[in-house]
């Protein structure tokens, strides 16, 4: 696809890997919608990327059905979805005595994997009334998961099922999507430079930097923006979770 005049939807796109991808997609050429809940920093991110701020909560039918709304009025129907609105908490199973609240459990698979689900689902319908460009394509959507997805840490039950989720259902979604032109893949970060990550103490977070085999580095939001932007452009990418982690395979602990 080409990205240049395309109508790109970033959720999560206030901060983090999502702020990232809206700049870089915004660079390409696109007419970005940022959707977050942060209104603050989701409007300034939009006003920095000449596009356009809608406040949602992608857990909520009715707000993603505003959101596209708004994004449609605004820049028209968006041809790419970035999923990279997520959150996660770190509790074991059984600790002392007391059990994983569950509705912690709850609460991060609504986020992270019933919000990409509802967002993909909605935005989808939307691309599959467009023209079709070359080979048919009327759509990309990018979802985020997470090196979780398969190496799971102690304390990440509930962050890694959601996040397994996402990558359980790109393939069997991109085959729902296949013959109406819409291609679906997924990122798996391994460990990126987020807000949340920020809040760790420079001996932490150079741990971390160390144990990724190579490069020895975290991950920045325009790495993982650059691929997302590629899989816009590719057109044989389809159905397949791609882990972006400088190879790292994460010990339990």
């Amino acid at each position: 696809m080409q990205i240049d005049g395309q109508v790109a939807i970033v959720t999560g796109g206030a901060s983090g890997l999502g702020e990232g991808t809206a700049k870089e997609l915004a660079d390409a050429g696109a007419r970005v919608a940022v959707w977050d809940i942060q209104e603050d920093k989701g409007m300034a991110v939009a006003n920095a990327v000449g596009g356009v701020f809608c406040k949602c909560d992608v857990t909520s039918e009715d707000s993603v059905i505003a959101a596209l709304g708004e994004t449609r009025e605004a820049l028209g129907k968006a041809r790419i979805l970035v999923n990279c609105a997520g959150t996660g908490v770190a509790v074991k199973t059984t600790s002392r005595g007391v059990a994983h609240p569950l509705d912690q459990f709850e609460r991060i698979i609504k986020i992270n994997l019933i919000g990409t689900f509802n967002c993909l689902r909605l935005a989808s319908t939307d691309m599959v009334d467009l023209e079709p460009l070359e080979h048919g394509e009327r759509g990309v959507i990018i979802n985020t998961a997470s090196v979780a997805a398969f190496d799971g840490q102690v304390g990440q039950a509930a962050y890694s099922a959601s996040k397994g989720g996402i990558v359980g259902m790109t393939l069997p979604v991109a085959r729902d999507l296949a013959d109406k032109g819409v291609r679906v893949c997924t990122i798996a970060p391994g460990i990126f430079e987020t807000p949340l990550l920020g809040t760790l103490p420079d001996d932490v977070r150079a741990s971390l930097a160390a144990s990724v085999p190579f490069p020895k580095k975290l991950g920045i939001p325009s790495e993982f923006a650059q691929l997302a932007r590629q899989i816009a452009e590719n057109v044989m990418l389809n159905g397949e979770t791609i882990r972006l982690d400088g190879a790292i395979r994460m010990a339990p602990r």
